[in-house]
């Protein structure tokens, strides 16, 4: 321990003297309150901390500790279905010991160490292993199974072990001795610092898409598992809502949303929602496999840092085991704003619009850690997905926090506002977002669903960058003045962008759409086009075409339940005689 005491104060910036033998992100402990802090400046023996909680009422002179320790979170059963502040302390253990307001100071560990897992062993003695290895597991809820691995970095043979049976988490399950004939204790929980990635045997490139069940995503815009995305878009354009859509449907095994610096009501949503949401592949309660860091808007600014690194290093957690982790970071934006208020308080050259000059170095060290992966200590593969939302000021995509994050992630959904004025949710921007992952994925598609997928989405994409030309036209002639192809060309697209993109997230069918569902409402719209196309050849005028009964049959597909699927199908079949029988009659006229 090294103790030293309190020399200055700038809101949650406070340097301490006495500090000389501290080091960069020791875990601090300030005044008699014992409010958290982490030190990120040091000069000679003054250290300058960040504190993450409220620093009214210090004084100089009160006295500061350094734990000689990394801020680190726990890892181990009973992660599954928590509610974590920014540094891990479990909200709900919070409120039974300060009712409903945070008081300074509450250290509660982020894990339960008195409740019993049951416990089943599957190391035995004279194994050799590894750091990621598996010793054991825990059904930690009826959708996760916990496994408890080997430290990264241990390495070692195993001199004993436990049986089988019910035991909390500082129970010691398994003894190793290491290459230095030293004895080391395995307990079915370790320490991990924030800001360290875990380490990994192999990144390797998405293979495979995170189904969503949005079709402006699945079908346009593709998010490999293990990639990153970017979500930014001004006020009400729905970013947040887009996250929470992910976090319910994407078919991820785990989910960790990170709140950080929202507003209190919608984290509020997120915390009753979730125990309420049904997960569509078990009928469980979703939160069963999910994990929330909640940092609201009212908490101290610093912690929101925190909460970022502290909700990825859970994600990399689950991934070593295996799982296909997504991690939702709302916003980005926030923490970066508390890393400009920082820099400031520690009166850094600031970069542009005043955010820290290594703004962009931390954004990437944040998305790099996502990835697709083989694990360290076993033949398994894990992916951990990350998505960020940033909220710049006006929706101004060259805001400094954009740009930087643009540079790293592979996937931009560019959330446009006067799609969300019209009313067109998910309001994202076909002419303006993008995905590199679909040239990974196209393998994937070609086995999954057929080799034509990925040309069609290329056409109904084509069709769409068409119709913005041709609107411009339009508006000035007039839509009836246009050529018969360009008049499809605009009727397809109305309907690609009210039939098949635009989607109610609040209604029951409509809100999630397998892609087996979506290839078919694809299909229908598709092969409409190409059949008034041979009907417009054959002399029908668009006019007839366009006023067909079909438009109604398309426009009630995407609340087909889908458990109904022959019904999409079934609506091919009406297209080409409707549109026959108008070609006949032409013909016979």
């Amino acid at each position: 321990m090294i103790k030293g005491t309190i020399d200055k104060i700038a809101g949650p910036l406070v340097v301490a003297d006495g500090m000389k033998k501290a080091r960069m992100f020791d875990l601090v402990y300030v005044s008699d309150y014992g409010l958290i802090g982490e030190i990120i400046e040091l000069k000679g023996d003054k250290a300058s901390i960040q504190v993450y909680e409220e620093t009214g009422g210090l004084k100089p002179g009160d006295p500061v500790t350094a734990t000689g320790k990394p801020l680190s979170v726990e890892l181990g059963p009973g992660i599954v279905a928590a509610i974590y502040d920014g540094i891990q302390r479990p909200l709900d253990k919070i409120r039974e010991v300060a009712g409903d307001w945070i008081t300074r100071g509450i250290s509660i560990r982020g894990l339960d160490h008195d409740k019993e897992w049951d416990f089943k062993s599957l190391a035995t003695v004279g194994q050799k292993v590894t750091g990621g290895e598996i010793l054991g597991e825990v059904p930690e809820t009826k959708l996760i199974t916990h496994k408890i691995m080997v430290p990264p970095k241990v390495t070692g043979e195993i001199i004993w072990v436990i049986e089988s049976g019910k035991y909390n988490i500082d129970t010691v399950i398994a003894k190793l001795k290491n290459s230095s004939g030293e004895t080391v204790e395995l307990m079915m929980y370790h320490n991990w610092p924030v800001r360290k990635p875990r380490p990994i045997a192999e990144k390797m490139a998405p293979e495979e898409p995170l189904i969503t069940g949005q079709r402006v995503i699945d079908a346009f815009f593709p998010l490999g598992k293990g990639g990153t995305a970017c979500v930014p878009g001004p006020f009400g354009s729905g970013k947040t809502v887009i996250q929470h859509q992910l976090a319910k449907w994407a078919d991820s095994e785990v989910v960790v949303y990170v709140g950080c610096g929202e507003r209190g009501n919608e984290m509020t949503d997120v915390l009753q929602e979730f125990p309420e949401l049904e997960d569509p592949k078990t009928g469980e309660p979703l939160i069963l496999r999910t994990v929330l860091v909640a940092n609201t808007s009212n908490m101290p600014v610093a912690a929101r840092e925190a909460s970022v690194y502290t909700g990825i290093t859970i994600g990399e957690y689950f991934r070593d085991m295996g799982y296909s982790v997504a991690l939702m970071a709302d916003s980005t934006s926030r923490w970066a704003e508390a890393m400009r208020e920082m820099s400031g308080r520690l009166e850094e050259m600031p970069g542009e619009e005043g955010y820290p000059a290594y703004l962009g170095t931390r954004i990437a060290e944040f998305y790099e850690r996502a990835g697709n992966v083989k694990c360290i200590g076993g033949d398994r593969n894990g992916a951990l997905t990350v998505v960020g939302a940033v909220s710049p000021a006006g929706g101004d995509l060259s805001d400094p926090v954009v740009q930087a994050t643009l540079r790293v992630v592979k996937v931009f959904w560019s959330l446009q506002a006067k799609l969300a004025y019209a009313r067109h949710f998910p309001a994202i921007g076909w002419l303006e977002s993008y995905s590199l992952y679909t040239d990974n994925l196209k393998e994937y598609y070609d086995e999954t669903l057929g080799t034509e997928w990925v040309s069609m989405m290329k056409e109904a994409i084509a069709l769409l960058q068409k119709e913005a030309n041709l609107l411009e036209i339009a508006r000035l002639v007039g839509a009836e003045s246009l050529s018969p192809e360009d008049q499809l060309i605009l009727y397809t697209s109305r309907s690609l962008r009210e039939d098949f993109l635009h989607q109610n997230a609040f209604h029951e069918v409509d809100t999630y759409t397998s892609i087996a569902k979506q290839k078919l409402m694809m299909e229908v719209i598709m092969h409409t086009y190409e059949e008034m196309g041979k009907a417009i050849r054959n002399g029908v005028s668009p006019g007839d075409l366009f006023d067909l009964p079909l438009k109604e049959e398309i426009a009630r597909m995407s609340y087909t339940p889908e458990d109904n699927l022959e019904a999409i199908e079934a609506i091919k079949n009406s297209i080409n005689s409707q549109i026959n029988d108008l070609t006949e009659n032409k013909q016979t006229a």
